[in-house]
């Protein structure tokens, strides 16, 4: 019961729309405000009417500009933080599970699940296809990289789950008393975040069918395993081997990485593998590994009104 966990704090319709507004500055424009002065420092205010990542990047040095971008989430993450805390008055805990304590070996399997899986499918690629890809190996700068996707990745993709299957799953999920709503609008939504992305702009609107599917299987990952553990660790270890392995020209990670794609980006069968064959596997494995059963309620069920949760839990000590 993983929505019902909110709950356990104070879960006012007025509280999440102050919590939004709290986030949102957070977020869109106090954390964007070292990356603008730094732009326009370095390139002047055209750079930032262009919006053009290649050039900020270029004009900034490839580790600064990404350690800005990231720099953006970890105000994001205070900011939500705060609104959880401060507004809600719901613990981590329960805003991050169902179960008594956070489940760190699930993060960790996740982790390290997708890293291997991701990290496969990158090297066969570039065994299959060299001449796409360019080694591009420099000791100091990679590892500046390296350290900054240690510390600041975990943030970044955490702020994304703990928003778009914590924040908003919960708070839809208690208004509307079902499942099926906050998980179809917290997947598409995690989608059309990434429509800003240089990627989009480039391989057009398909590529979204990546984003929105990626949104959707971690949505069933939350609802499933009644928690974000899972999407906590995949997230993670998705844009961790993504930022340190490789980068092009036209990806929101413009990083020194230990490859560069130099091939000229088209929107392929690799947009739709994951979404319908990979995915779907991974489902099964977690499934299996996790006992997971009754998929129609848990997708698509009911959610508990404050009263029903309460007395099912018996009164649980740290209910609001």
């Amino acid at each position: 019961m993983y929505i019902e966990q909110a709950y356990k704090g104070l879960s006012d319709g007025w509280r999440y729309l102050i919590g939004f507004i709290i986030i949102f500055i957070g977020w869109q424009l106090l954390g964007g405000v070292p990356l603008v002065f730094a732009v326009m420092l370095k390139s002047g205010p055209q750079a930032l009417m262009d919006s053009d990542y290649g050039a900020m990047a270029d004009s900034l040095g490839l580790n600064m500009f990404f350690f800005l971008i990231l720099l953006m989430f970890v105000v994001a993450m205070i900011s939500l933080w705060v609104a959880v805390k401060f507004i809600h008055k719901l613990s981590i805990k329960n805003f991050t599970t169902s179960r008594k304590k956070i489940d760190w070996k699930r993060i960790i399997f996740a982790f390290t699940l997708w890293g291997i899986v991701s990290v496969s499918l990158v090297f066969l690629d570039i065994y299959m296809s060299p001449e796409n890809y360019e080694f591009q190996f420099k000791p100091v700068p990679f590892l500046i990289l390296l350290l900054i996707s240690i510390v600041m990745i975990p943030i970044q993709t955490s702020f994304e789950e703990y928003f778009t299957r914590g924040y908003l799953m919960q708070g839809i999920g208690i208004a509307a008393k079902n499942r099926w709503l906050p998980f179809i609008i917290s997947s598409t939504l995690f989608g059309l975040l990434h429509i800003v992305n240089p990627e989009v702009e480039k391989l057009g609107y398909g590529i979204l069918v990546y984003y929105i599917g990626t949104g959707f299987f971690l949505g069933i990952l939350t609802l499933m395993d009644e928690g974000l553990e899972l999407p906590l660790g995949f997230h993670a270890a998705n844009n961790f081997f993504t930022a340190i392995l490789v980068t092009a020209d036209w990806t929101a990670f413009r990083t020194n990485s230990l490859y560069k794609d130099v091939s000229e980006p088209v929107l392929g069968w690799d947009v739709l593998i994951p979404v319908f064959v990979i995915y779907p596997i991974l489902l099964f494995v977690f499934s299996k590994k996790y006992g997971w059963n009754n998929w129609k309620e848990k997708l698509f069920g009911r959610v508990l009104s404050k009263e029903e949760f309460v007395a099912l839990t018996d009164g649980e000590s740290d209910l609001a």
